[in-house]
């Protein structure tokens, strides 16, 4: 008989946020073939709120996340994963010393998502692209991707973007509807009139708002990039 070749455990180092992460453990369920339970993949998720903020680090203003996400790796390696994934763009900006820190390898969304964009829209010319200001500050896409243009929002608008992520009423505080909603489709309309074919949403809280059938433009998703990325790691044990 033959025998079925293991497939890898994931591990996901979450809580950056938390809901993304749980909405990033469901992408990753989605996109695995499964016709059982028995079917899955073995995930291991260390949901850990205490990593301090990626963006307030990049710019100077906060403690790095560094030692606190380099704790989480280590107890996803306890327990037995063998790759891991984060589904945060800006934890990427420190990736480097986060797979120095570990034998078992990080994917790397960025260029993921890079590799996706090139294969999917080999045309493509201008791209927009909403993320934190540490994503943009550090250029983790602008280096990733060649050969395309990449639109941002000016200050004015960045600062509608970071609202919609971080404000009172902002997807990180839970709410996906009204101001925060409102506030991305502005941004996308500029940056759509300013050229943009596509969009990258940058920052994984924004994969939680639900925006697809009022943008004319495909929306590009690295946490859904993430996900069919892991399954295809996990499973094909390459």
């Amino acid at each position: 008989m033959k025998v079925k070749a293991r497939d890898k455990t994931v591990g996901i180092l979450g809580g950056v946020g938390s809901e993304s992460t749980a909405r990033f453990f469901l992408k990753v369920i989605k996109n695995t073939p499964a016709k059982n339970d028995q079917d899955h993949l073995r995930i291991i998720i260390d949901n850990n709120p205490n990593i301090p903020d990626r963006t307030q680090a990049i710019l100077g203003m906060g403690i790095s996340p560094v030692e606190e996400a380099t704790r989480s790796i280590y107890t996803l390696e306890n327990a037995g994963a063998e790759i891991i994934a984060i589904p945060c763009n800006t934890m990427h900006y420190f990736y480097s010393e986060l797979q120095n820190s570990t034998e078992i390898p990080i994917i790397n969304m960025i260029s993921e998502t890079a590799s996706h964009i090139h294969k999917v829209f080999p045309d493509i010319k201008k791209i927009g692209l909403l993320a934190t200001t540490g994503t943009l500050k550090t250029k983790l896409y602008h280096d990733a991707i060649d050969g395309i243009e990449i639109i941002t929002p000016d200050e004015e608008l960045q600062e509608k973007v970071m609202n919609s992520i971080y404000g009172e009423e902002g997807i990180k505080a839970g709410y996906t509807e009204g101001n925060a909603r409102d506030g991305i489709l502005e941004v996308i309309e500029v940056l759509i009139k300013e050229g943009a074919e596509a969009i990258i949403l940058g920052c994984t809280e924004l994969s939680l708002i639900s925006i697809k059938e009022e943008v004319p433009v495909p929306l590009i998703d690295p946490s859904q990039v993430l996900a069919e990325v892991v399954v295809k790691k996990a499973r094909l044990q390459i």
